[in-house]
């Protein structure tokens, strides 16, 4: 699948969601692109939600960060967000591994909190991002079955 065709895919996943919600997935995607320039985004349209993967290779374990669309709102989620510090307690979750944070706001995402928090996440991936890499958009499976993504 070349870029062309996998951003047109992408599109036509973001769209099943409401206009509002549609709208706001592809500001934060933006966001996202805009701090990660070499990042491959790993797109999941799952059962659940629609999730984008963002990470230094096409490799899922190796992801740091994930938009997750769902039908009322839009979540970053720090995929090794438990390992992180979090003075101020801004991320949600309490399971071993993953935490997030629900984007409310078009300017959470460009707080000076969670940026720290996302440049600890960055310090501390297992493989580091590589600024001679390109950006890409790989499509990984679907789900035959899913949840309605209008509420």
């Amino acid at each position: 699948m070349t870029q062309t065709e996998a951003r047109a895919q992408l599109d036509k996943f973001i769209n099943k969601f409401s206009p509002n919600v549609a709208g706001r997935a592809r500001e934060e995607l933006e966001r996202m692109r805009a701090l990660l320039p070499c990042a491959t985004e790993l797109v999941y349209d799952n059962f659940n939600a629609l999730a984008i993967g963002f990470g230094p290779n096409s490799h899922t374990a190796d992801a740091v960060f994930s938009i997750a669309v769902y039908p009322k709102w839009v979540t970053l989620f720090f995929l090794h967000g438990a390992a992180l510090p979090d003075p101020k307690k801004l991320l949600g979750g309490d399971g071993t591994v993953v935490r997030h944070i629900r984007l409310t706001e078009p300017s959470t995402l460009l707080s000076p909190d969670v940026r720290e928090l996302m440049l600890a996440a960055i310090k501390q991936a297992k493989v580091p991002f590589s600024p001679s890499d390109k950006h890409q958009i790989v499509i990984k499976p679907i789900s035959p079955k899913q949840r309605p993504r209008r509420a």
